[in-house]
């Protein structure tokens, strides 16, 4: 079984992966040298997106030396990206992989206009199930902007 083929199946990370690779995963961002930028399926705060590495491995700890690091590099140029692009005071980053056992990490920018209420608590603490889905279309600017600042970072 070749190693695409190995994903099917296994945890949403590997299925997103798959979908990255294919060209299907309407949220794509950028490839980058150790994965997949992609925006959340759920925008409860503008702008947040996710790592996934490729090949997907099951945590952070599973990397080892060079993949380690450019895997922590690209995160925070993605990090630098959305800060830059989205106007945020600061970027929450998160490595859990408690629900789906691989190793993603979520990339969430923080506002000076959120909630009160919710302005100092973690991102999951908002609705996210009421929270709008990204739409390619709608935030094709968003798109085209934090793609933009990835390749200019990465030439």
């Amino acid at each position: 079984m070749n190693g695409k083929n190995a994903l099917r199946g296994t945890t949403a990370i590997h299925r997103r992966v798959e979908a990255c690779r294919d060209g299907r995963d309407g949220t794509l961002i950028a490839r980058l040298a150790s994965g997949w930028a992609v925006f959340g399926e759920r925008q409860f705060l503008r702008g947040y997106a996710l790592l996934l590495p490729d090949p997907v491995v099951p945590d952070l700890n599973a990397l080892q030396g060079d993949a380690r690091v450019r895997f922590l590099a690209d995160m925070t140029c993605l990090g630098d990206a959305l800060l830059a692009v989205t106007g945020a005071l600061r970027i929450n980053y998160a490595v859990f992989g408690n629900l789906e056992p691989a190793l993603h990490a979520h990339l969430v920018p923080r506002y000076a206009e959120e909630d009160a209420a919710l302005a100092t608590l973690h991102p999951w603490a908002y609705d996210w199930a009421a929270a709008p889905a990204f739409d390619p279309l709608t935030d094709a600017a968003l798109l085209a902007a934090v793609r933009a600042r990835l390749a200019a970072a990465q030439a």
